[in-house]
């Protein structure tokens, strides 16, 4: 009789694995997935899905509530900034394997698509474009929870509760610094992206190393960090570190912010070889015309 029981028992956890694994096998590069905010209106609903080229009797969609915004963004924003409405929608499409995390937006003020691409990249969101909207300009940081709804509910992936926190953590403390002179919203992504490519080359052991990443990165993109900018930075990574994030994914899911920083430094570094090039053409004729004039006033 024990022995049945074992067999038995064996058979139900063979079975449970086949359903988890096809639960997973089910998603495929192409599948999509549309959050919308749980007020909108009937026409902004409409909207919304005509904007995204997307099927209501075919599409998966899945609403988002302002409570669930709450949830994630209590800890780092006001209750008004949050509000009371859930109106931020979006849609993921997930990509082929090795792709990374491709992003863009409309009517979005606050958070720009390389801040989303850098978080859900810290969530472990991988291989996938996504698409940000609303009916009206809203500032986006609630989105956020929408697309790691979907990423999860398509996927099978559980994405622990602890990352979808750092992860919202790091879209407001990302766009808090967008909003700083000197700073702006380019250069605030710029700046997470560099502290993620330098944690994945060197990875940390200890808050001084989170430190040291940080303070190289500012140097990296030319920013200049406040202290109480510098301890948030800090304090916002050294958190990642004890949750054991695998830098070198992050990494590898950013390539689109990378490639948009490397052309960012070649057209800087070309303009300014042309800019040399063409004070040393006008020095040159410069010289010439102060020499012809020098020989007609002798």
């Amino acid at each position: 009789m024990r022995k049945l029981w074992l067999i038995a028992f064996a058979i139900v956890l063979a079975v449970s694995g086949i359903g988890t694994e096809k639960a997973y096998a089910d998603s495929a590069p192409g599948d999509v997935v549309v959050t919308l905010g749980a007020d909108l209106t009937p026409a902004q609903r409409q909207s919304m899905l005509n904007e995204m080229d997307v099927n209501p009797k075919t599409a998966q969609i899945i609403e988002v509530t302002n409570s669930e915004e709450h949830k994630y963004l209590d800890n780092y924003l006001s209750q008004s900034q949050i509000g009371t409405r859930a109106i931020s929608s979006s849609k993921i499409t997930l990509g082929q394997k090795g792709s990374g995390l491709q992003a863009s937006t409309n009517n979005i003020t606050y958070v720009t698509k390389d801040m989303y691409i850098n978080a859900l990249a810290t969530a472990g969101v991988k291989d996938a474009d996504v698409y940000v909207t609303a009916p009206f300009p809203v500032s986006g940081t609630a989105a956020l929870t929408g697309l790691i709804k979907a990423y999860e509910a398509k996927t099978g992936t559980v994405i622990p509760e602890a990352k979808q926190q750092v992860a919202n953590e790091e879209v407001v403390t990302t766009a808090q610094l967008g909003q700083q002179n000197g700073i702006g919203q380019t250069k605030a992504a710029e700046l997470v992206t560099a502290i993620k490519d330098n944690l994945a080359k060197n990875a940390p052991q200890s808050r001084a190393d989170v430190e040291n990443a940080v303070r190289s990165a500012a140097q990296q993109v030319n920013v200049q960090l406040s202290d109480a900018d510098m301890q948030k930075l800090v304090d916002l990574f050294d958190k990642m570190r004890t949750m054991n994030i695998d830098w070198s994914q992050v990494g590898d899911q950013l390539q689109q912010v990378k490639d948009k920083i490397s052309q960012l430094a070649n057209s800087s570094q070309t303009s300014g070889f042309l800019s040399q090039v063409f004070a040393a053409i006008g020095n040159f004729f410069k010289a010439i015309f102060q020499a012809i004039g020098s020989l007609f006033s002798k």
